[in-house]
């Protein structure tokens, strides 16, 4: 059992990522679908309750708001993966300004998000970190070892 925690910008293709490659296997945890961090909680924890895999699909570009959910996934007996954007603050303004109605966010949130970006670090406590990088429309990955 996995819990699967995404970290990036909005627009950095975190959703999409979601849906090529955990659609079929991980519930998808996303505070953009839920609304509201209560509701997160208790999602997580009937997850976590009945070993379901999951994923974290929100910006979670610090640390204390990662190191929670890979805590949560430690006290489950789960394992925590974390998967980090790297998608530069300009491609992700971009892409936002390609989106209609509420998947449209203002560019200052995007910019604020920005400004808190915390590297990821093993002391977060995840047993796996994947990077995923985009270089020339092509995404590339890779994993840090320990």
């Amino acid at each position: 059992m996995e819990v699967v925690v995404f970290s990036g910008l909005q627009g950095a293709g975190k959703s999409t990522w979601f849906a090529e490659r955990y659609a079929q296997t991980h519930v998808r945890l996303s505070l953009d679908v839920l609304g509201t961090r209560n509701r997160e909680t208790v999602l997580l924890h009937a997850c976590l309750a009945v070993q379901q895999r999951v994923v974290v699909d929100n910006t979670n570009v610090t640390a204390s708001a990662r190191t929670r959910y890979a805590l949560l996934a430690k006290a489950a007996g789960c394992s925590a993966v974390l998967v980090v954007f790297h998608v530069p603050t300009e491609v992700a303004l971009a892409r936002n300004a390609q989106r209609e109605g509420k998947a449209r966010v203002p560019d200052r949130a995007i910019l604020g998000t920005a400004a808190k970006r915390e590297d990821a670090t093993w002391d977060e406590g995840f047993d796996r970190i994947i990077d995923v990088f985009e270089v020339d429309g092509e995404r590339r990955t890779e994993e840090r070892t320990r």
